[in-house]
């Protein structure tokens, strides 16, 4: 899961991400909404229609310098920004909260607030996002807790690295759909990774050796990657 955390407290801002980090996603911070609301756009994404495929969800204070949370908030919307937004403010009047729902906000929490439920929150948007309406995902013998963010294969749970985990979740998330190489560049990896980078290849070659003797990965050459249980028709690895 790929998160955009607007916020302008420095210390607030570490916090945020290093818990985020540390339950497996990519976190992309900025301090200042005018740089929130001047982000690139880029085809894609679920939810995301002519809008920025690039996160998967956003985390926003309303109390920013430059543009106000609120503002930022209206231009997203206003654009076809689709991603999921978590508004995390000091205001806990009614009528902020209303006002945030009426902008496009998809849910709202106020300071001081726990790491875990923000965790929890982020975790409810993104199944909320993908259409998926249980809390457990099942392909075949693979299963994976949304709210825990835990995998289990035949019953038993399966290790995985951070990098492993985004990657799987971001599959089996969406069951059955083509999920091309980019997409998957853009929303497990940080902006950084050189796209031609052979790392993709290795990590879903672990992976794949992971979920053995189950051939649930599998590959359209030139395209992407689906995973699906007792999958045909696809030229596999």
């Amino acid at each position: 899961m790929k998160v955009l955390l607007v916020e302008d407290d420095a210390a607030l801002a570490r916090g945020i991400t290093e818990a985020l980090v540390r339950e497996g996603m990519v976190v992309e911070h900025c301090a200042d909404g005018v740089r929130a609301s001047e982000l690139p756009a880029s085809p894609g994404g679920p939810g995301q229609a002519g809008g920025t495929g690039d996160f998967d969800a956003a985390v926003l204070d309303l109390g920013l310098p430059g543009i106000d949370g609120m503002a930022v908030l209206r231009q997203w919307r206003a654009r076809g920004r689709g991603f999921s937004v978590l508004v995390l403010t000091a205001r806990s009047r009614w009528s902020d909260k209303l006002e945030a729902f009426q902008a496009g906000a998809d849910d709202y929490l106020t300071k001081p607030f726990l790491m875990e439920e923000v965790v929890t929150r982020l975790r409810v948007l993104q199944r909320r996002q993908v259409g998926l309406p249980r809390p457990v995902v099942q392909q075949g013998p693979l299963s994976y807790d949304t709210v825990a963010a835990t995998f289990a294969l035949d019953g038993a749970p399966l290790a995985l690295t951070a990098q492993e985990q985004r990657i799987l979740a971001h599959l089996i998330t969406r069951p059955g759909a083509l999920v091309t190489r980019e997409d998957l560049v853009r929303h497990v990896y940080a902006r950084d990774l050189d796209p031609d980078s052979n790392s993709l290849d290795v990590l879903i070659g672990r992976i794949r050796r992971k979920l053995a003797p189950h051939a649930l990965i599998h590959t359209e050459r030139g395209r992407g990657y689906r995973l699906q249980h007792e999958h045909a028709g696809a030229a596999l690895d």
